[in-house]
């Protein structure tokens, strides 16, 4: 199984906290992550998935291995840009946004247009017309994100 993780290249320490434990809890399931290879909330998931010896694997904008961040396995560099955010999402059974900024909100676009599920964590809210939609599984801390990712994937 392979669960993205996405976020911003730059994140609070709450972020930062929040992925680290995502990936713990996603190495210790035994699930790849998946993620854009760079810092923030990709470096913390990351360097939480390496503490349990999980695997990880980072898609890199630029064209260049070495721009992974030190806990990535598996470096694709492709050269593309924020292109790689769909290959990103597209790659995995589920998604966990942390934080985000635009770079994440696209990553959440295209998974919500692939039908790969979203769980939201500290994220952002999605609304047309006015109305606040409900494609974001909004849960309310690390654990809860995995279970709920893992249960989602599943049923991919």
């Amino acid at each position: 199984m392979i669960i993205a993780v996405i976020g911003d290249s730059t994140c609070s320490r709450e972020e930062s906290l929040l992925a680290e434990t995502v990936g713990k809890q996603l190495a210790m399931e035994g699930v790849t992550v998946i993620c854009g290879g760079l810092g923030g909330v990709m470096e913390a998931v990351c360097r939480g998935a390496k503490s349990e010896n999980g695997l990880t694997v980072g898609l890199l904008p630029g064209e260049s291995p070495g721009m992974a961040n030190p806990w990535v396995d598996i470096p694709i560099a492709t050269g593309i840009g924020y292109a790689r955010n769909i290959s990103v999402v597209r790659s995995a059974q589920a998604v966990i946004a942390i934080g985000g900024n635009y770079g994440t909100l696209s990553e959440i676009a295209y998974a919500l247009k692939g039908n790969i599920p979203v769980v939201g964590l500290n994220t952002w809210t999605l609304s047309r017309k006015g109305r606040e939609l409900d494609k974001i599984i909004r849960v309310g801390d690390a654990m809860q994100a995995v279970e709920k990712a893992i249960a989602l994937a599943k049923r991919v």
